[in-house]
């Protein structure tokens, strides 16, 4: 009776192990298929940020062009509206 208790044991260890196993390889299948998911997803926001960077620079560079025209074009009143800028600037950051 002892044998067959202790045999008893053995196959309930042995089912344990299997158990914890599989649950072990499915477990890093799953941690597998989630680090590619998240490089995957990593990527594609990458490259977003990229393309909106480079879209941003475009921007800023269309805009110097224009200011730089604008002042070329009317250069008092560019004056009159960066001496006014500076003027409101200083009034702000002025300690009183």
């Amino acid at each position: 009776m002892a044998g067959a208790q202790k045999s008893a044991t053995d196959t309930e260890l042995d089912a344990s192990r299997k158990a914890a196993m599989d649950a072990l390889d499915k477990l890093l299948e799953a941690k597998s298929h989630f680090r590619s998911a998240a490089e995957a997803a990593g990527l594609d926001l990458k490259d977003e940020a990229i393309d909106r960077l480079t879209e941003g620079r475009v921007k800023a560079e269309e805009l110097g062009a224009r200011a730089s025209d604008y002042v070329y074009e009317k250069p008092l009143t560019s004056l009159a509206i960066a001496f006014a800028g500076g003027f409101v600037l200083s009034q702000l950051l002025r300690s009183k």
